[in-house]
């Protein structure tokens, strides 16, 4: 059996509804060097069982007591046989040409690009692009990278896999974190190849969304080297150095250090709501009914 290019990573908890348009995007690849990982994150639903069993004669599926999201991202990437890994719930979708371009970029890039990513096209409740972005600077305090990138396996080993104690979402956001920490670099490309499900009952517009001050308070323990001034000085000087990049610093830190938790959580979600509202006024986004 020859070793894959690429090992996409497909965590499921009860999505079999999904699964068709997955196997349909991922079928619509012009880069075909890839091998499927479905990790079954201990499912019970009738529908997923089914579906899963109907795909384990063609891709490998993987089956596991419930762990989450980072639990079952880390057991792909443990099976994954390719050097290039593609984390992708199975709830969003790919553009065709999405891997053909990730991975001639990551091939070309030098060592210490660990990853590769592009911008979002938001499909579902919400529609438009989403421009990402990284800075090790703002990396610390807003999270402006996808989940779904091209990684190096050796820079998800360096970096010590996903936190599986992170069970309320933005695993990825801390992830991406001990990914810079660890030395790597992202490369950019400026397209809107992944296709991300907006779902009232998602990541982007539930739970994680309203505790992202908790989240983020237990990302500053986590690393709490990083935060000392020293450092986010000595980050900053390296950094692009954007005003908005410095105010949000400023503002999150200090409102961080002197609001209770529940307070900090709240104020957090209503700036995303304010940004959200900001970005449909300015037709970055709309709603996906429109």
């Amino acid at each position: 059996m020859t070793t894959p290019a690429v090992s996409i990573v497909v965590p499921c908890y009860n999505g079999g509804r999904f699964l068709d348009a997955l196997m349909a995007s991922l079928a619509a690849q012009t880069f075909r060097d890839f091998e499927v990982i479905i990790v079954n994150d201990g499912s019970t639903e009738p529908l997923t069982l089914r579906k899963l069993d109907e795909l384990r004669s063609r891709i490998q599926v993987i089956d596991q007591e419930n762990r989450y999201l980072p639990g079952a991202r880390n057991a792909g990437f443990h099976a994954a046989r390719a050097d290039l890994v593609l984390p992708l719930d199975c709830d969003d979708a790919l553009d065709p040409d999405y891997l053909a371009v990730t991975v001639a970029a990551l091939k070309a890039a030098p060592e210490d690009v660990g990853f590769v990513f592009t911008h979002m096209r938001l499909v579902g409740g919400l529609g438009g692009v989403l421009q990402n972005r990284f800075d090790r600077f703002d990396q610390l305090f807003l999270n402006r990278l996808p989940y779904c990138m091209l990684i190096r396996k050796p820079a998800w080993s360096a970096a010590k896999g996903y936190d599986e104690t992170m069970r309320d979402g933005m695993e990825d956001w801390e992830f991406n974190i001990r990914l810079a920490e660890a030395g790597y670099r992202g490369l950019e490309i400026a397209k809107p190849l992944f296709i991300y499900t907006v779902r009232a009952d998602g990541m982007l517009l539930s739970k994680s969304a309203r505790m992202q001050g908790t989240i983020w308070r237990q990302i500053r323990e986590r690393h709490r080297g990083l935060y000392r001034l020293p450092s986010l000085v000595a980050l900053w000087r390296s950094s692009s150095r954007r005003l908005t990049s410095t105010f949000n610093a400023v503002a999150l830190l200090g409102s961080a250090s002197i609001l209770p938790t529940t307070w900090f959580d709240s104020l957090f979600f209503r700036l995303m709501m304010i940004v959200r509202s900001w970005r449909v006024r300015r037709g970055i986004i709309h709603s996906g009914e429109d």
